[in-house]
């Protein structure tokens, strides 16, 4: 379904106050598993949103909640203030923007928020073309996963000018914390750091709650007294316990994780930087991709640690 322009906002909850006179009009370029929700908060604070996705139909379920649907995604950006991307990789975006014409199609003055986990080469270099085009940039990716998205409590790591940043802020605010943290690029930087450390400890929680059940501790008991200690995190809570349910379900995915690894590999080769934890963790993420855990979470490294100790 394609709308006609001006288009009215969309629904909003009885508590969030719209201006429509003010607010900006939005685009939303993919509409995934962290797109979907997000998407849907800035349609329920009283937003315009204009929604593109390569398939349209995991767009639908926005339309119930007033967004606007388009086939094209140079329908979706040409009348939008701001537009979000939430796409796949760096080549996506390229792609999209570039390829497919939606830079081509934004509006002098536009303010394009990328919020997909890319190198950041890749980011200033998309910062640099759009601004010869009169459009502003900001990269801006997000962590906290679904359950972030869907409760508007994501860790927000923006690049970019902070003039540019306050414009976007208004919009941003509905979906978590944002953090200035530094020029083109540097939003991508944090996220490849908050990546690095992540999948890390990640297997590190598994590789010690797997030490445990050889030797014959109870995983979930050693969770839990360890949890009070130094080695608590956000990883050992949840992912530890998904370990300890046996609960794949992707909220990240193994591929989404090394691409992130890999993109912190070729950043830290462009810096001169020797990076010798994350190549071990991303020949692991690899091999547990390799022996059949590519859509699980990224959690089920557990499973290929597993494996290697003769444990599954």
């Amino acid at each position: 379904m394609m709308s006609r322009s001006p288009a009215p906002p969309c629904k909003k909850r009885d508590n969030a106050p719209m201006n429509t006179s003010t607010r900006p009009t939005l685009a939303v370029l993919g509409i995934g598993r962290m797109g979907l929700p997000m998407a849907s908060r800035l349609c329920q604070a009283g937003f315009t949103v204009h929604a593109w996705n390569r398939t349209p139909a995991k767009a639908q379920a926005l339309a119930a909640l007033g967004a606007h649907i388009h086939t094209q995604v140079q329908d979706a950006v040409r009348h939008a203030d701001i537009i979000i991307s939430l796409l796949e990789n760096g080549p996506v975006v390229e792609d999209v923007l570039f390829g497919q014409g939606a830079a081509q199609a934004m509006q002098q003055g536009a303010l394009m928020v990328d919020m997909a986990s890319i190198k950041p080469a890749e980011a200033r270099d998309h910062a640099a073309r759009l601004q010869a085009m009169g459009v502003h940039h900001v990269d801006a990716p997000v962590s906290g996963g679904t359950v972030a998205a869907e409760a508007g409590t994501l860790a927000i790591m923006a690049g970019g000018d902070a003039a540019d940043l306050a414009r976007a802020a208004p919009v941003l605010q509905h979906l978590g914390k944002t953090t200035h943290v530094g020029p083109h690029g540097a939003g991508q930087l944090a996220k490849l750091a908050n990546q690095m450390i992540v999948g890390i400890t990640i297997g590190a929680v598994a590789e010690a709650l797997l030490l445990c059940a050889k030797g014959g501790a109870d995983m979930a008991k050693v969770r839990e007294a360890i949890g009070g200690g130094f080695a608590q995190s956000r990883i050992l809570e949840l992912h530890g316990q998904r370990m300890i349910d046996r609960d794949f379900a992707p909220r990240g995915s193994m591929t989404v994780q090394r691409k992130d690894m890999r993109n912190a590999l070729a950043t830290a080769q462009e810096l001169g930087f020797e990076a010798p934890i994350t190549t071990l963790f991303e020949q692991l993420y690899t091999e547990g991709i390799e022996h059949g855990l590519a859509d699980k979470d990224h959690s089920s490294l557990f499973l290929e640690l597993a494996r290697r100790n003769g444990m599954v």
